[in-house]
């Protein structure tokens, strides 16, 4: 059988972790320091904080901007039940929006959902590939757009604006106009959950791109402290000789990366670009070119002049077909040894957020895109004899 997305495990890793093991620190020290240094080079960040996974980072961001009961929260009505339900934690409203046909936000639709009540926009690159982030950073900028805005906190009176909050749980590595995905928007929140590109088993980071005035790296230490139960100092700090005494400035929260698992992120980043992203960029381009030559396939857009993935989900839709005979054509595929995915259950389709009132049929290009879409394995270890397999298997099926 061929699987949809094992993380890549081998020698390096292996002997990295062991080293964490036999290093006698585990929880949160010198590695995961090290993977946030490297990552903010990597990502062009100001500030890079490690935390114990995407949905963390982003209920955190939530939370230290001062979102809650009464405030609205846009996001894209595709994605993952994380995005919303971070929302949901922080007391506050999810306001969803329809995508366009690349499966990303719809900058119009989020134009015509503002209100007065708008805090946040949480755009998601979905599979990768990034989302319009020229027009949502000039969107909230618009004159008439700050006026609307109604700050309730000092950090939304400092930044006096709706913030840009990016999901970006599949784009790391991921390009828009020459820049990499990470200082894109006021903040970028990565994944590096095990079926992630990069994996640190789990795991995530804040990007923080905050405008002046705001102090980048002092927003760096207040998150890391709220990260750790509102702990004034952290455990590498209380090792030094005589440091014991703290202090806990806030009821915060526990929601650190420890070093075991920053190790297997130190190995993957390092050879990420030399690796990881050339190998599933061309699973990418043998599934297109495979799948191009027969009319009754669409091919994801995944390469333009201004954008460009990191390949990490192949959505490949059928042209034609409805949500039923879909679901067949994967059970077909099943049958032939390759596993296949969706990404993803639209939010208004789920128990929680249909129970609320959210209807699929106000959601038109979404239904469209998840009813005809199926998600194709891609990973580092998938050979190319295995590539060619899958692409029997679906054209088979089909």
């Amino acid at each position: 059988m061929i699987p949809f997305s094992p993380p890549r495990i081998d020698d390096k890793i292996v002997a990295e972790v062991a080293a964490a093991l036999r290093s006698g620190w585990i929880t949160t020290g010198p590695r995961t320091k090290r993977f946030e240094e490297m990552l903010t080079a990597y990502s062009g960040a100001a500030n890079v904080l490690c935390v114990s996974s995407n949905s963390a980072g982003m209920e955190l961001m939530l939370r230290w901007y001062g979102v809650g009961p009464g405030d609205e929260v846009i996001v894209p009505a595709y994605t993952y039940c994380a995005t919303a339900n971070v929302v949901v934690h922080c007391g506050a409203t999810p306001v969803m929006v329809d995508v366009c046909e690349d499966f990303n936000i719809d900058v119009e639709a989020v134009r015509r959902a503002l209100t007065p009540r708008t805090k946040v926009i949480m755009p998601v690159d979905l599979a990768g590939f990034p989302c319009d982030y020229d027009a949502l950073n000039a969107l909230v900028r618009e004159p008439e757009v700050r006026r609307m805005f109604s700050a309730s906190t000092e950090e939304q009176r400092t930044l006096g604006r709706i913030l840009i909050l990016e999901d970006a749980a599949h784009s790391l590595g991921a390009r828009y106009r020459g820049k990499h995905i990470g200082s894109t928007a006021d903040i970028v929140v990565f994944s590096f959950h095990a079926v992630k590109n990069l994996t640190t088993a789990e795991g995530g980071a804040i990007c923080l791109n905050l405008p002046v005035p705001f102090d980048n790296a002092e927003v760096y230490k207040k998150l890391r402290t709220k990260s750790l139960h509102g702990q004034s100092k952290d455990a590498l700090a209380k090792t030094q000789i005589g440091n014991w005494r703290y202090d806990v400035t806030e009821a915060g929260f526990k929601c650190n990366m420890p070093d075991v698992l920053a190790a297997i992120g130190l190995v993957e980043l390092e050879r990420y670009d030399a690796e990881t992203l050339p190998r599933r960029k061309a699973i990418f381009d043998a599934y297109t070119a495979a799948f191009s030559q027969h009319d009754i396939f669409q091919i994801p857009t995944y390469e333009t002049a201004e954008k460009a993935s990191s390949y990490h989900v192949y959505p490949l839709r059928i042209k034609g077909i409805t949500e039923q005979q879909r679901d067949k054509i994967m059970q077909c595929i099943f049958e032939q040894e390759v596993a296949v995915n969706v990404h993803f259950i639209p939010l208004p389709m789920l128990t929680a957020y249909r129970e609320q009132g959210f209807r699929i049929s106000d959601y038109p290009v979404t239904y469209d895109n998840y009813s005809r879409e199926i998600s194709l394995p891609v990973y580092f270890d998938l050979t190319d004899e295995q590539v060619r397999q899958v692409i029997r298997a679906v054209l088979n099926a089909v």
